[in-house]
């Protein structure tokens, strides 16, 4: 798992116009927020996607971009931000190489079974291609907001 003060791991993968989305791109220009979720239009991952639609004029204000990542193809990304009007990246990882390296992809307990899927995971990376901030578990409600506190801090 990744910590505070480590490179970034670069990443290059295609988002829901299947336009590929590179790391390097907002390298010197803006801040990063990488968040990991299980799947598009589930009830979690839907509310997580709307609270960051509806601060992305704020994390702007912030020089900050929010991208998100499932391992979702990117038509089943497009049709998840039509459906609700999403205004952030998603990014498509079906190869999970992307999961991988920022160690989100674990095996996960409910009801007694086990399987592996991606962990709930937000990455705050600055400019530079820092992790500031790296949260594993996390719970969707009210996360954005917290998350956009955290890079308000990282401006300041």
């Amino acid at each position: 798992m990744l910590t505070k003060g480590q490179p970034a791991p670069d990443f290059s993968a295609p988002n829901q116009d299947e336009k590929i989305v590179r790391l390097a791109d907002f390298r010197g220009k803006q801040n990063v927020v990488l968040y990991f979720y299980p799947k598009d239009d589930t009830p979690g991952c839907t509310i997580e996607a709307k609270e960051f639609t509806e601060l992305a004029e704020e994390f702007a204000k912030y020089d900050t971009v929010v991208i998100g990542v499932s391992k979702d193809p990117c038509d089943m990304h497009r049709a998840f931000i039509a459906k609700y009007g999403l205004n952030v990246n998603l990014l498509s990882d079906a190869d999970g190489n992307l999961c991988e390296r920022y160690g989100v992809w674990q095996e996960k307990e409910k009801g007694g079974v086990k399987k592996w899927g991606i962990v709930r995971s937000t990455f705050i990376i600055d400019k530079h291609g820092t992790i500031v901030d790296a949260e594993y578990g996390v719970k969707p409600e009210g996360h954005a907001q917290a998350v956009l506190e955290k890079v308000k801090r990282l401006a300041a």
